[in-house]
């Protein structure tokens, strides 16, 4: 008998859609096609001046030309503790973080940490493409929470109950959500971290895009608000979409001692630790002020409205309105099975192809994220880009028979 190849343990990987949407959009422009993406989640924005230089810095330096603590530099994770109690007012000490990274390996290591083949984890959908595969490789059981446009995407407690069952471990939670953008209000928040606590499942609270709300919305940690959830909080958390790092790598899990202890135990196995320049960098970050924060914050805020102006005027395209993140969601389900130039998609996936075929647009379809019938689109790209790009969009969608 032939033995397969690749393990079935990484063979039911799935490679993560949008990196994938994302790296077909640059393959077309590379090969001299005009194709706008909205797949990536990345700002556009270059990594604020301060930051690089305590990178080149950092290069100087022979203390970090050498290997350092698995878990993270002990200044840094201290900065870290300082900055969660400034940012979301949880307190807690240096012992309790762990700097990954990036935040994937932050997401990784926490279910691998918490899971055990079986346990189940609640995931409110739409959701991250990460998640699902996190989950699956540590032996969880994922149970999904659908939402949809009706509620803004949001999960009640009474969805939450009745997808509990006595195997029920965690739930994730993620506010402001990517992929849609969603935010919890405070006293939303608060019902469902008390009814996490009273059923005494773990909470591991995804907070990446915690600088990134507008309007009246307000981010809200679960571990403040809820402090009866005690130490059963895991906090993920990262530089990458505040302060416009995606590539530098660094993310953290903040937890409880016994929890980042094992989960660095891991990690010294896996990577030893995050690359020093990356951490040099990341304590400029969390120890400098938010200014550079606040500018590219106004700029999202500013594509968001016209983008969703937009998305709402196509026919058959309906698009809540995004209180965080930089997503945009829009259900295209009533469009599905229409005649487009004698193309029939019949599914958000298939819509999604033709639209990068034929309009040159790169968008993320709802399949990706545990909900067909949508889109995925980033607004934190350009301003002529974005108008441009949705423009195609909206041009090509309107000719639907």
């Amino acid at each position: 008998m032939t033995r397969p190849r690749i393990s079935a343990r990484i063979s039911a990987i799935s490679e993560s859609a949008t990196l994938a949407v994302d790296a077909k959009a640059k393959a077309m422009k590379a090969a001299g096609r005009p194709v706008i993406g909205f797949g990536a989640g990345e700002p556009d924005f270059a990594t604020p001046d301060y930051i690089v230089e305590a990178a080149v810095e950092a290069c100087r330096n022979p203390r970090f030309h050498k290997y350092t603590p698995a878990g993270g530099l002990p200044e840094l994770k201290q900065a870290i503790a300082d900055k969660t109690l400034r940012d979301s007012g949880y307190q807690v000490d240096a012992a309790q973080v762990l700097v990954t990274n990036g935040g994937k390996q932050a997401v990784y290591e926490a279910f691998a940490t918490l899971l055990d083949p079986g346990d189940e984890v609640l995931v409110i959908a739409p959701y991250w493409t990460t998640y699902p595969e996190a989950i699956k490789l540590a032996g969880g059981v994922q149970v999904d929470v659908v939402t949809d446009e009706t509620t803004g995407y949001l999960a009640s407690v009474e969805q939450l109950e009745a997808a509990r069952t006595e195997r029920t471990k965690v739930l994730l939670f993620v506010s402001p959500s990517n992929p849609t953008g969603a935010v919890y209000t405070p006293e939303q928040v608060e019902a469902i971290g008390r009814w996490a606590a009273g059923h005494d499942l773990w909470v591991v609270t995804d907070e990446i895009y915690e600088h990134l709300t507008y309007g009246d919305a307000t981010f809200a940690s679960i571990a403040t608000v809820v402090p009866e959830l005690g130490d059963k909080v895991v906090v993920l958390n990262g530089v990458a979409k505040t302060y416009a790092m995606t590539g530098w790598r660094v993310g953290w899990l903040i937890g409880p001692k016994d929890v980042v202890k094992a989960a660095t135990n891991l990690q010294s196995h896996a990577t030893s630790n995050v690359s020093n320049v990356s951490q040099a960098a990341a304590l400029a970050a969390v120890t400098g002020d938010l200014a550079a924060v606040a500018m590219m914050r106004e700029a999202f805020d500013r594509r968001r409205q016209t983008m969703v102006r937009m998305l709402n005027e196509i026919p058959g395209v309906l698009c809540p309105e995004p209180k965080g993140a930089f997503y945009a969601y829009p259900s295209v389900k009533e469009l599905l099975g229409k005649d487009f130039g004698g193309k029939r998609p019949q599914t958000s996936a298939e819509l999604a192809e033709i639209i990068l075929e034929e309009a040159e647009v790169a968008l993320v379809p709802g399949e990706a994220f545990g909900t067909p019938g949508y889109f995925r689109l980033s607004y934190a790209l350009g301003d002529e880009d974005l108008v441009e790009g949705v423009s195609r969009v909206a041009k090509f969608l309107g000719d639907a028979r």
